[in-house]
């Protein structure tokens, strides 16, 4: 241990005479982001597992039938990560304020909230999985593939989305370890359930869908427990009682969250829908570049991970400096962690560049569904570069409850600039192809990385704080 201690310090201070992050926030920063990258780990490697073993059990066809039916998955998981993201900027200013009560308000508001929203989505997507699935143009056997898959994960949706609530309640308060433990929870069982189903019983593409609903519910249910007062083991429950105190419904606090949740729900979704357009060029290329797509997108979906550390410790961090009416240590600290990120993902970029056949030989085996597929990670690699920068200023933005600007540059980057290049991909007589694919999957993180960090210089987003701190509270 201290040997690790040691290597720690040297680090902060390296980072620290490298004009990265000050050495005395290093601490902070690193324990609210490494569980949290853990969670996120967690959390997108059930769909990665998913997507491995349907590749391995079946082949190309099925990841093409997975990699449409998540794409409606995404739809509802858009919803309820706005509205969480609203969660974690009213509980982190609350809590920084001590105002305990409030606290208790917000998180109670998120769960009707929550419901309300995703329990009749849910409806509509178990109802009408094929139509959904048929409407992006797969095959007859990708389209079985996906359909089948979607049904069962939209039985989850309502599961799911009370997951974000409650891990995003937990970071608020400054707690990133518990959220942690129950995500790794999930996804272990994930896995341990697909390997049953998948290989074990030759449920194929049904079993992985099952893997993944049971392991959502099963998250669920620790949150509960541990929200509600109950022990997680090696761990205490969450720091306010939930249990008594203000009334379960405030229509005051729900409007509050609602106010700020739309433009973050607005935002995933633009990100969310731009997909589909984008799925349906790719598919003109055949199965092999949809599986070599969804291959990609979820190597970044994992080292989006990342950013679930960097932008969640930004919330809270500058949320609660907030609170406490310390808006120059909220300005200096969103700046470090930034600036952190963009370091790491220079980093993880050039690695996974540089290993991108291996990772594709992870979920393909044939060479040319391999050759595509480490192509499209290589240009993910790149993208992420882009999306440390964006995820990490929307952290800083949001803990002060500025939501607007990362979801207008967010709008601006996916349907003014990324989606009109993607198109450039099918038009006849062009001959761009891919090419126009992959410029695209860069370009649609790189304008909005630049519209947050624009935000994040003028001190627009701190006369918004200043303007909700002077709000009553809930």
């Amino acid at each position: 241990m201290g040997l690790l201690s040691a290597a720690g310090d040297a680090i902060a201070s390296g980072l620290d005479r490298a004009g990265v992050i000050e050495a005395r926030r290093v601490r902070r920063v690193v324990d609210l982001t490494w569980p949290r990258i853990v969670t996120g780990f967690g959390r997108n490697s059930q769909q990665t597992a998913d997507i491995a073993m349907v590749g391995v059990a079946i082949g190309p066809a099925a990841i093409a039938g997975v990699t449409f039916a998540l794409a409606y998955w995404r739809i509802g998981m858009s919803v309820s990560l706005g509205i969480a993201g609203a969660t974690i900027s009213l509980v982190s200013q609350r809590f920084g304020a001590e105002d305990h009560d409030a606290v208790a308000v917000v998180v109670k508001q998120s769960v009707w909230v929550m419901l309300a929203v995703m329990l009749p989505l849910s409806a509509v997507v178990f109802l009408e999985a094929g139509p959904l699935i048929r409407l992006l143009g797969a095959t007859s056997a990708v389209a079985d593939y996906g359909v089948t898959y979607l049904r069962v994960v939209s039985l989850a949706f309502a599961f799911e989305a009370l997951n974000h609530v409650g891990s995003r309640s937990f970071a608020g308060v400054g707690d990133t370890v518990t959220p942690m433990y129950l995500r790794a929870g999930g996804a272990t069982a994930n896995i341990v359930v697909n390997a049953v189903l998948i290989f074990g019983l030759g449920m194929g593409v049904l079993g992985a869908a099952i893997g993944t609903a049971v392991a959502t519910m099963l998250v669920t249910l620790g949150f509960a427990v541990a929200l509600l007062g109950g022990r997680i083991p090696g761990r205490g429950g969450f720091p306010i009682d939930l249990r008594s105190g203000p009334t379960n419904w405030d229509p005051v606090a729900a409007r509050r969250l609602v106010n700020i949740a739309v433009p973050l729900v607005f935002r995933r979704l633009a990100e969310t829908l731009f997909a589909f357009p984008f799925i349906a060029v790719v598919a003109s290329f055949g199965a092999v570049a949809v599986a070599a797509y969804g291959v990609a997108l979820q190597v970044r979906r994992l080292l989006n991970s990342l950013n679930w550390g960097f932008a969640i410790a930004a919330s809270s961090i500058v949320g609660q400096h907030l609170g406490a009416g310390d808006e120059a240590e909220a300005v200096a600290a969103g700046w470090d962690i930034v600036r952190l990120s963009t370091v790491v993902y220079v980093v993880l970029a050039a690695l996974v560049f540089a290993f991108a056949v291996p990772v594709a030989r992870v979920f393909v085996s044939d060479p040319g569904a391999v050759a595509a597929a480490s192509t499209f990670i290589r240009v993910a690699a790149v993208s992420s570069i882009g999306l440390g920068v964006e995820r990490s200023t929307n952290g800083t933005l949001r803990g002060a409850g500025d939501t607007a600007w990362p979801f207008y540059g967010k709008l601006v980057g996916l349907y003014f600039v990324a989606l009109p290049i993607a198109l450039l991909g099918s038009a006849p007589g062009l001959g761009f192809g891919l090419a126009a694919l992959y410029a695209a999957f860069v370009v649609e993180t790189v304008v909005p990385a630049v519209v947050n960090t624009y935000r994040l210089q003028s001190n627009g987003w701190l006369v918004t704080s200043r303007r909700l701190q002077a709000e009553p509270s809930d």
